[in-house]
């Protein structure tokens, strides 16, 4: 089929589904618009340096050159943009900038050191006339290259100063800001922000901590190639200095770790560790060497650095409100020299923006169990016939007692919540974590079926603490032997806690094919009216910096007129593309599972698309849609069902503060069902903002969804709805959720396939193992 052009889809209406209520938001109007032209310049500063840097040496420029600039004061994006209130009285003209201080004047050796003279040239582009942005505003008119230059312009406006002032403003602790059209204005995000940055101190210490080591001294038997690997990989590029010559300190750049150890240099404490490489041939004891302060933190953080950085940031919504107002004074607009220039103008007041909390939808669970949302019972519960427990430790640590009692607690919780728990004693194998772990499922998977006379259902597999021993049994369970495996902690199953058995009953229950809970039909009208399945569309990224990783593509579908069942689709792609590439493949696997299952086709599609960039909207939807449409045509030649493809991104930096108490949860956050479409959203097309879930730390990120293309007819009313009620049907737990599930499996089943691969640095090629068919229709990945 050929490619279709697809516009994106404007807002039907606003919704007035219920209770109407007002809350405050971080952004703020600019009160005052640039009238006059706003002119564009490209900026190429030679050599190249970082963007910090390019700031560092325009600035001097410009402070150094207001005459020949004739007294205008000039703002630069870092990049290559500059804009001015007024023409210069040149196009096109090259400068010398003679002399700039930097502070990285005592460079790493083995890299090049910045330059202290560099050429400026500067040449005008175009005018940038600021009625197309006017009647953008007011919805006369679409997005033009014209207007999106003139946001841009105003983006580097607000933010030049600051830069100038506070070159580390998005350091810890920073400030965000960033400009927003909507109806008839422009408007500024800011939100307090956090990053992580590397301790300064010696080097030996920081590899203690990476290998979480009980103290130096057990770096004295030196590094497994495992560790090596581990090490090398996290301190790769990081800045040190030498320490062994106190008066004659040097800086390096951490470039790998060799193979061979230290012993053949200086005497040294720890002689059977490697050294640091820091340039060609040139090597660094690790233990001489201390890490440069002030190291932005940029690779991906494990998990007790993820739980530390959560409870940093974790703040209830007055405190953080009142963080974003002193970040106001910070950023200090009233006084920016530059906005004057520009002729803007920026409130100093959280703009207050109508909103409504819409009504709770009746979850239904098993016809004999209350609504009850701490102990309900399932709608349909799984009968479990085979199954083995496998404890990653010795009896020492975990004793069988111990395991027979939290299994008492388990099965009576399980069969309380109304799943069938037919053996009530399987049996328990305990091995040692070091062991391969391929042949210790196995052993397990065999216990049960010797025990049961039947295959088994499900491996019970408790662990120490959380590691990349979970990897390899998912990976081992799922594309080798083919079975549901749950894991648990072991400290968890020492002090069995009612509500913790529950929870693992709510996801043994789906893995084995039964059903939690569902939405009554009147709630989910859409799905249950016709035969139609809503989809869930993600793709999980290597690190930043890491370009050599793969990405990771799911796609999960509903099969049933409750959406309460998703099977998945996944995929690996080159690392980093956004867009989905086998996404029409994927498309069909789902739809032919739908009809072999119902022996009818799905009338209508309902997407969620996760992950995407405002920058690439256009482009995955002429991609994805037409992939999507292709499926269909590929199964059949009419085959036409109508599709409405939905954008989905939790939103990090919007937050929402209640006015009144009445209005507010336990927390001071938002009630979940509250729906913000006005005043901070598109200025036409369709998008809104949903708190869907109750907060319970912290400040309740919204989630914003955007409708890209709709052949559903949806009003706003009726996708809201839909999609908060949605929320309250995730399998994992029972309360409701702050993504659509479609979605929220997408990403745990993306998250998992990245599980089954493995990557040759020789070869360069990424193996991918595919799961076994025997867990294909159920919700393993739970």
């Amino acid at each position: 089929m050929s490619k279709e052009t697809f516009q994106i889809a404007k807002r039907p209406g606003i919704g007035r589904e219920g209770k109407q209520i007002r809350v405050r938001t971080n952004f703020f109007e600019v009160t005052k618009i640039p009238e006059m032209k706003i002119i564009h310049y490209y900026v190429t500063i030679f050599p190249k340096v970082s963007l910090r840097l390019n700031r560092k040496v325009f600035n001097h420029f410009s402070e150094e050159n207001q005459r020949v600039l004739g007294g205008v004061k000039p703002v630069f994006d870092g990049a290559r943009n500059m804009f001015t209130h007024k023409s210069l009285p040149f196009q096109d003209r090259i400068f010398d900038v003679k002399y700039v201080e930097l502070e990285e004047d005592n460079a790493p050796m083995g890299s090049k050191r910045p330059f202290r003279r560099f050429t400026i040239r500067i040449r005008k582009t175009r005018d940038i006339f600021m009625d197309d942005l006017f009647r953008f505003l007011l919805a006369k008119g679409n997005m033009t290259w014209n207007c999106k230059m003139a946001i841009t312009a105003m983006g580097t406006i607000i933010s030049h100063e600051i830069s100038i002032n506070h070159p580390t403003i998005q350091a810890w602790p920073g400030y965000y800001q960033l400009v927003r059209p909507t109806l008839g204005k422009m408007m500024i995000n800011i939100d307090s922000s956090a990053t992580t940055f590397y301790e300064g101190g010696p080097l030996i210490q920081i590899i203690a901590q990476i290998l979480r080591l009980r103290s130096l001294d057990d770096l004295r038997r030196g590094l497994s190639e495992r560790d090596r690997q581990k090490v090398e990989k996290i301190i790769k590029n990081l800045r040190i200095s030498d320490n062994h010559i106190p008066k004659n300190r040097r800086k390096f750049k951490i470039e790998k770790l060799t193979q061979s150890s230290a012993s053949n240099t200086i005497r040294l404490l720890y002689p059977v560790l490697p050294c640091v490489v820091v340039g060609k041939n040139y090597y660094l004891p690790i233990e001489v060497c201390d890490v440069i302060p002030g190291q932005r933190h940029i690779q991906k953080l494990n998990e007790i650095q993820t739980a530390d950085m959560y409870k940093f940031t974790c703040q209830p919504p007055s405190t953080r409100a009142n963080k974003i107002m002193a970040g106001l004074n910070i950023l200090d607009y009233r006084n920016n020299e530059y906005l004057k220039q520009f002729g803007m103008a920026v409130s100093n007041d959280m703009t207050v923006v109508n909103a409504r909390i819409l009504p709770t939808p009746t979850i239904q669970y098993h016809q004999t169990s209350s609504e009850n949302r701490i102990e309900p019972k399932v709608a349909s519960g799984a009968t479990l016939g085979s199954w083995s427990v496998l404890a990653f430790l010795n009896e020492r640590d975990l004793p069988n007692q111990a395991i027979k009692y939290f299994l008492r607690e388990l099965i009576t919780t399980c069969n309380d919540t109304g799943m069938n728990i037919v053996m009530r004693d399987p049996p328990i194998c305990h091995v040692d974590p070091s062991e391969n772990t391929e042949e210790s499922l196995k052993k397990a998977w065999f216990m049960a079926k010797e025990k049961a006379r039947v295959k088994p259902q499900l491996i019970l597999c408790i662990l120490s603490h959380n590691s990349s021993l979970y990897a390899e049994i998912k990976r081992v369970s799922d594309t080798v032997i083919g079975v549901a495996t749950q894991c648990i902690l072991s400290k968890k199953a020492i002090n069995p806690k009612k509500q913790y058995c529950a929870n693992v009953c709510l996801k043994m229950n789906v893995k084995l094919g039964g059903e939690n809970s569902f939405l009554i039909p009147e709630h989910i009208q859409f799905v249950a009216d016709q035969p139609t399945i809503l989809m869930g569309a993600d793709i999980t990224h290597p690190s930043p910096g890491d370009y050599k990783s793969p990405s990771y593509a799911a796609l999960c579908g509903s099969m049933n007129a409750r959406a309460s069942h998703y099977i998945a689709s996944l995929r690996v792609q080159t690392g980093h593309a956004e867009i989905i590439v086998d996404l029409e493949n994927m498309v069909k696997e789902l739809l032919r599972t739908f009809y072999q299952t119902h022996r009818l086709k799905p009338k209508k599609i309902l997407f969620y698309r996760d992950g995407v960039s405002k920058s690439r909207y256009i482009d995955v939807l002429g991609s994805e849609l037409t992939a999507i449409k292709d499926a269909c045509h590929s199964l059949e030649a009419n085959y036409k069902p109508t599709i409405t493809f939905v954008l989905v991104k939790k939103r990090r930096h919007t937050r929402f503060f209640p006015i009144e108490r009445q209005n507010a949860d336990r927390t001071g956050n938002c009630l979940p069902g509250t729906v913000i479409e006005t005043g901070i959203t598109h200025p036409f097309e369709f998008d809104f903002y949903l708190l869907s879930h109750a907060g319970i730390m912290g400040t309740s990120r919204p989630t914003h969804y955007q409708v890209l293309y709709d052949e559903n007819g949806f009003d706003a009313d009726r996708l809201q709805t839909l999609s908060y009620n949605l929320c309250h049907t995730y399998a994992r737990c029972t309360r409701a959720v702050s993504l659509v599930p479609p979605v929220y499996y997408a990403h745990l089943a993306a998250t998992r396939a990245k599980l089954y691969s493995s990557y040759d640095s020789d070869t360069g090629k990424t193996t991918f193992e595919a799961v076994k068919e025997a867990l294909r229709k159920v919700m393993y990945f739970i």
